[in-house]
């Protein structure tokens, strides 16, 4: 096996156009686009069609689809490996929502394998920006079966039994497959999530594209998939520790942990897994030897499992830290 370049690496975004996208990608995250309308910036993908190409260092032209074929388990570690294969198991983006998102849920692995041959789609968001007022949409406002849910979507009414939550930065969600959700107009937010591209589209808010077409909507597919017997448990708390890993979601796809670095952390891998840090505000620096990058806000950075030890630097920076 070839001997894996041991520093800190970076991609290309990947930027996304959606009917419901904005500016603030560019504006506030400084991505290189100059159109209004991008929705989404893929940071780190494996998903079919969409592979993050390594934009630094030796690997630099490199897709992340090459890196994992050619080096396995120095990529991603051991356990990973013996998992998911060649397969990178999380999608990083940058979500910005300058109009309410569809109403919709993701299968889960068991049902998105049988019908699309994907993972199914567990996912957290992580608020960065919100406009006063605005909102997510998390679940229902109360108990509901398939048959009140059916009766609403048809009459159109289907607002009225979902729990609108209005936020601001540092709010933290936790979307369970099966929960019907939606990001709302006004809120930007990091996004981690198992590599799927899997949504099943309820409702759309009977808005229309430029040629006057309705998206398309997967009704059929979401009444299997939704769970209507979920609790309350989207909601995220966690500490906010200075120069120290705050555990914010814990669960068999992902680890994702809350940095605030004001001082120089050395840091150890013991988990025998890669690890990407998001950073959501400041600046920071990320030292492998004698390799450093500078990771800015909005900007995503990889370390392979093979990394042991390495610095991490900043006056003042906010990371998120994941892991499998």
């Amino acid at each position: 096996m070839a001997e894996l370049p041991l520093y800190p690496i970076k991609f290309t975004p990947i930027l996304k156009e959606k009917i419901w996208g904005g500016s603030k990608l560019g504006k506030l995250l400084n991505k290189d686009t100059t159109a209004t309308n991008i929705g989404e910036s893929w940071e780190i993908s494996d998903v079919k069609g969409d592979t993050s190409i390594v934009c630094n260092g030796p690997l630099k032209g490199k897709s992340l689809k090459e890196l994992q074929e050619q080096f396995k388990a120095k990529l991603i570690g051991v356990k990973n490996y013996d998992t998911f294969g060649n397969k990178f198991p999380l999608l990083i983006k940058f979500i910005d929502a300058k109009q309410d998102l569809s109403i919709q849920l993701h299968p889960n692995d068991e049902l998105a394998a049988k019908r699309h041959d994907s993972f199914g789609k567990t996912e957290m968001w992580y608020v960065l920006q919100a406009d006063n007022d605005s909102n997510l949409i998390v679940g229902f406002n109360q108990k509901v079966t398939p048959e009140t849910y059916l009766e609403h979507l048809e009459s159109k009414t289907l607002t009225k039994i979902l729990n609108f939550d209005t936020v601001s930065v540092g709010d933290t969600y936790f979307i369970e497959v099966g929960r019907v959700h939606a990001i709302g107009a006004g809120v930007m937010v990091a996004e981690i999530q198992q590599t799927s591209d899997i949504t099943y589209r309820v409702y759309d808010w009977d808005r229309v594209d430029a040629e006057g077409n309705e998206r398309e909507l997967h009704n059929d597919l979401a009444i299997d998939a939704i769970n209507f017997n979920m609790p309350d448990n989207f909601r995220v708390n966690y500490n906010k520790t200075q120069n120290t890993a705050n555990p914010m979601v814990s669960c068999p796809y992902f680890t994702t942990n809350y940095i605030e670095v004001t001082q120089p952390l050395e840091k150890s891998n013991t988990k025998d897994s890669f690890f990407i840090y998001m950073c959501v505000e400041g600046s920071a620096t990320i030292t492998v030897n004698n390799s450093t990058e500078t990771l800015n806000k909005g900007e995503t950075i990889l370390l392979p499992a093979a990394i042991k030890t390495y610095n991490i630097d900043a006056k003042k920076a906010t990371l998120l830290e994941v892991y499998v």
